[in-house]
């Protein structure tokens, strides 16, 4: 039957540092730098933003690769948790996951994926129905669902066909990326306008448009680190799902070598593209602009329309076509990071359900060898999320959750390291015990500072994680209804 079937291991180092790299780039980085401009509107600021945000995601990465290394099963930071902190942590996650982390982002980038093909067929805007104001049902948001549906059948198809898609996808937008930053370095550098982005690029300010006035705060000291603190969430929010290969480990080859190395690369391969492509930003728009500027000089990196800031630099290259390359571009990416997204995820809700901490049904496999059950239970509550019609509320919360158990996990480390001192560790965290302490340390602090800044969407994140505290305890007094 297939149910007695183990996963099969068939990915190597390439596809796991696909998937890695695949997941993490979806639209993100074509549109956040404008939030994080106006919240810091400065050059040298920003940049650090994101160059701390790749140096906290490399430095997980690498110390993940040490519990990777130990537990090379399917589950990855789920089977971390559990051996670090017991049952309860790692159901805890695995609930967070299903409720908001995994399906949340899956939902918000078929969304993304939806906004921008509505750029070629503008009627996908139209609203076929309103249940109330703040729920309308769009066609754009139907192709979501549907986005979600087809990705969700393909995986089912077997991890071959999964993998196929992933590749091709991620080399796709790697090398339009790299052509992005190429071409926009090119031009952007015959200019001055990054010259006078870098000439005050120390001076911070926060810009906040209401009612059409614009107002701008000088920023320094702890009121700088407070606003920095807490639109790193942007650029933490671009460079996440980073982890999800761990979810997938039972399905690859020699994971005690291949997992740390997929983490390290992938992480460091989209960090390196996320600073280059924001130095190709200031390289061609200025970091300054008005709401109502004609063009996306005018209007700069702070302002363009939507906050597509990718597409307002592709126009400078690439004049009026820029609208519809940029458009392409995101639809490739999103699809793409999606596929990743949905073909991990299904690994962990797998893995819990061999434990008998999720849907029985869902620990099932197919005669692909694919949870294929657990691929379903995950698209239909991400085709929900669809229609919530919260993405910006429910991104925050779900990386600030993300962050929470992040720190859990690398403390894991360390637990580990003095519970089971003569376990096998075929790869150690980097810079032990200095650089995973100090990955908790300034997480920590990210944690607090969006808990005082944005109380609302962090503290949601914080109360469906503790909403799984008794959610946890009946399933476990109820467990054979639980199917």
């Amino acid at each position: 039957m297939p149910n007695q079937h183990e996963l099969k291991r068939s990915l190597g180092l390439i596809d796991a540092t696909s998937i890695v790299a695949g997941s993490m780039i979806g639209s993100g980085i074509f549109i956040v730098t404008a939030a994080m401009s106006r919240d810091v509107g400065s050059a040298g600021w920003m940049l650090v933003l994101w160059i701390i945000t790749g140096l906290i995601t490399v430095s997980a990465a690498l110390s993940y690769g040490e519990l990777a290394g130990m537990m090379p099963n399917a589950g990855g930071q789920y089977v971390y948790l559990q051996r670090a902190y017991g049952r309860m942590i790692s159901f805890l996650y695995g609930w967070t996951v299903f409720t908001v982390i995994q399906t949340g982002l899956i939902a918000a980038v078929a969304v993304a994926f939806s906004k921008y093909s509505s750029v070629f067929f503008p009627d996908l805007n139209n609203i076929i129905f309103s249940i109330s104001k703040s729920i309308q049902i769009t066609y754009a948001q139907i192709l979501a669902m549907a986005s979600i549906v087809i990705l969700t059948y393909i995986n089912s198809r077997g991890v071959q066909s999964g993998k196929s898609i992933q590749l091709i996808f991620t080399s796709a937008k790697l090398f339009a990326l790299f052509a992005l930053i190429i071409l926009g370095l090119a031009v952007g550098l015959k200019g001055d306008v990054i010259i006078h982005n870098f000439q005050d690029m120390w001076s911070a300010s926060k810009t906040t448009i209401n009612d059409g006035v614009v107002t701008i705060v000088p920023l320094a000291g702890f009121a700088l680190m407070g606003a920095m603190g807490a639109t790193i969430i942007n650029s933490l929010f671009s460079s996440d799902a980073w982890n999800n290969v761990t979810f997938i480990a039972g399905e690859i080859k020699d994971p005690k070598k291949n997992i740390p190395r997929s983490l390290f690369l992938g992480t460091f391969i989209v960090t390196i593209i996320y600073i280059l492509a924001n130095i190709a930003y200031l390289a061609l728009l200025p970091m300054k602009g008005i709401p109502s500027g004609t063009d996306a000089l005018g209007q700069g990196i702070m302002f363009p329309n939507n906050d597509r800031v990718g597409a307002a630099a592709a126009s400078i290259i690439f004049g009026n076509p820029a609208v519809y390359i940029m458009a392409a571009l995101i639809m490739v990416s999103t699809f793409g990071c999606n596929n990743g997204i949905v073909l991990a995820g299904s690994r962990l809700f797998y893995a819990m359900a061999k434990d008998g901490l999720f849907f029985k049904k869902a620990e099932i496999l197919n005669k692909n060898l694919v949870p294929a059950k657990a691929l379903w239970f995950q698209c239909i509550w991400a085709c929900i999320l669809c229609l919530s019609g919260k993405y910006n509320d429910l991104l925050t919360y779900a990386t600030f959750a993300s962050l929470l158990f992040y720190i859990f996990t690398i403390a894991g480390v360390f637990i580990l390291r003095k519970k089971e001192p003569d376990t096998e560790r075929p790869y150690k965290a980097f810079g032990y015990p200095i650089i995973p302490a100090l990955y908790i340390i300034v997480t920590a602090a990210i944690c607090i500072d969006l808990l005082i800044y944005d109380t609302k969407n962090t503290g949601l994140g914080l109360l469906i994680v503790l909403i799984g505290i008794p959610v946890y305890y009946l399933t476990q007094k109820k467990t054979e209804s639980i199917i």
